[in-house]
């Protein structure tokens, strides 16, 4: 059997002047990275027609630690639809290089529904996630100038610093760490720690930014940390906004590439899902609405975690209507919420689907929230069943939910054309119908205590001694009407990644809140999630090598 990068390789990529021939847009618009990379700027975008075009979201299921193929749906799913006729751009994130020297191996789709240049997708790209890097580092090193400058004239308290360094990989060792050693040349000794890039709230400004003027803006009030009197510096006292946006200059710009059957891609921005908002810029977004009449995209995870952010705070900042969503189902990760053994996944166990059904139709339950009509993609794979997989089907006809077997990873848009049939009829049939969940204007206990509820299926939401006190804390400096983005497991519909199925009758536990002021939101931390993953026991680094040609491999 072929590999991705196998098939990656084997594609005929055209020139991406003619892919952004097919959007309308002139090569002398390009800002071109070699051939089949380029990116576009901001003036393509027109906010008087973003509104007029149809914007399509890809969640799943609680995933499986193999996930269920969110993005290489939504780029079959752009294929199939660009076959029916339909101009349609994906829009996707960038890849993390931990993730990809990690788990994943590689994250530009699957099979024969990849976006491509794959190599250069998933390795550096064209540097969005180095200049997030050192826009971030930048103002960690302002930070701890400032303290080893004479008076600290801002009063800060090196204890309660709140910014962190990050760095583009997975690197448990760096979580937590003491600088400043040395003596009194070397630095102010205080701990602190790193955070994987994704994580930045640079990168998560970057995704909920307008322009380079909001972006500066946005980089200016970011929350530093608090004085010994209890008061809160921002980055914009140590005048570090101008020099950060100008790190970010190309970097704001979306990323365009093509399809494996040479349609347009835009690839920009990756936060995470279980930590910040989980989905490409908005900048990204309406660049494909301005310049297509669909929009395909995907938010990380579940409907529980990256929709949900999706929804309410995207939507809700950047004034996106979405259309239509799909909720991609694995008869694999039905197959283990209904108690199979993750070795055994692949074997035949129609019970276990059977019983692992109630994951799907909670995460159904929670898109008609936003008043969405759902639709199923069954994502198939070779070890499926055909009694599997009509379990699936009969139970999506009972709930009334239309629903495709999608084969985009062996036959690209071919193997998407019923799911790109029922999302149109979808899309099409709705025009003003999205409603979010919650008003930004809400306290932030009402704001949890809907999602929590509502899309966890928590009976209450549980507080720390010490999120309470920064509940009070964020409503005396004016912070409390800010959206709530939560930081919890991806493996559970709850906040315990053990619970699987449709766990009932829980409470959600707070135990600390964090703060991402220049990006727009509150951070409740649920569990013991973290913001900086460690490597498993076997990378996928390991796998991978390049030979004197330049030729890599192992990327999957």
């Amino acid at each position: 059997m072929k590999t991705d990068l196998d098939i990656a390789r084997a594609a005929t990529m055209r020139p991406i002047t003619e892919i952004a021939a097919k959007l309308g847009i002139d090569e002398h618009e390009l800002y071109q990275y070699g051939n089949y990379m380029a990116k576009l700027p901001l003036r393509l975008i027109d906010d008087k027609v973003v509104r007029k075009k149809k914007l399509v979201l890809v969640t799943a299921i609680t995933p499986t630690p193999a996930g269920e193929g969110k993005t290489t749906t939504s780029i079959g799913l752009a294929e199939g639809l660009n076959r029916l006729g339909v101009k349609t751009t994906v829009v996707i994130r960038e890849p993390s290089l931990g993730p990809v020297f990690g788990i994943k191996g590689g994250a530009a789709g699957g099979g024969h529904a990849q976006v491509v240049p794959m190599e250069d997708i998933n390795l550096h790209f064209t540097g969005d996630l180095a200049a997030v890097e050192k826009a971030h580092n930048l103002l960690s090193a302002l930070i701890d100038n400032h303290l080893q400058s004479k008076n600290n004239k801002l009063n800060l308290d090196p204890r309660r610093i709140v910014w962190k360094r990050v760095i583009d990989m997975n690197e448990r060792a760096l979580r937590h760490i003491v600088l400043g050693l040395g003596g009194p040349k070397q630095g102010v000794p205080r701990e602190t720690g790193f955070d994987i890039t994704a994580a930045s709230e640079v990168m998560a400004a970057l995704c909920l930014a307008k322009d380079l003027e909001d972006l500066k803006e946005k980089f200016g009030n970011i929350l530093v940390g608090f004085t010994y009197d209890d008061q809160p510096v921002y980055a914009k006292e140590f005048k570090a906004q101008g020099a950060m946006a100008a790190l970010m200059k190309y970097a704001i710009m979306p990323n365009l590439v093509q399809t494996l059957e040479g349609n347009p891609a835009i690839v920009h921005g990756g936060p995470f899902a279980n930590i910040a908002q989980g989905t490409n810029t908005l900048i990204a977004t309406k660049m494909g609405l301005s310049l297509s009449d669909y929009v395909v995209t995907e938010a990380g995870f579940a409907s529980e975690l990256g929709a949900e952010k999706f929804l309410n705070i995207k939507c809700q900042y950047g004034g996106l209507t979405p259309n239509a969503s799909v909720v991609v189902a694995t008869i694999r990760a039905l197959k283990y919420h209904g108690g199979a053994k993750l070795t055994a996944l692949k074997e035949p166990n129609p019970e276990a689907v059977g019983k692992g059904l109630e994951n799907l139709e909670k995460h159904i339950e929670n898109v008609r929230h936003f008043n969405l009509k759902p639709v199923v993609a069954i994502n198939k794979f070779y070890t499926d069943t055909d009694e599997e997989i009509a379990i699936v089907q009969k139970r999506c006809e009972e709930l009334g939910v239309r629903v495709a077997v999608y084969e985009g990873w062996e036959k690209g848009g071919e193997g998407a054309t019923e799911l790109a049939q029922l999302v149109h009829d979808a899309a099409e049939s709705c025009t003003t119908c999205f409603e979010p969940l919650y008003d930004f204007r809400w306290d932030i206990e009402k704001k949890l205590h809907t999602i929590a509820t509502k899309l966890y299926g928590a009976d209450h939401v549980e507080y720390t001694v010490k999120a309470k006190t920064q509940i009070a804390q964020f409503e005396k400096i004016g912070l409390d009407k800010l959206p709530v983005c939560v930081a919890k497991t991806q493996k559970s519909l709850s906040d315990d990644q053990y619970e699987l199925g449709r766990p009932k009758d829980f409470t959600v536990k707070i135990r600390e809140f964090e703060v991402a002021a220049g990006a727009g939101f509150l951070i409740p931390i649920a569990g013991t999630i973290m913001r900086m993953p460690g490597l498993p026991s076997q990378p996928s680094a390991e796998k991978i090598d390049i030979d004197n040609e330049g030729n890599i491999s192992g990327l999957f």
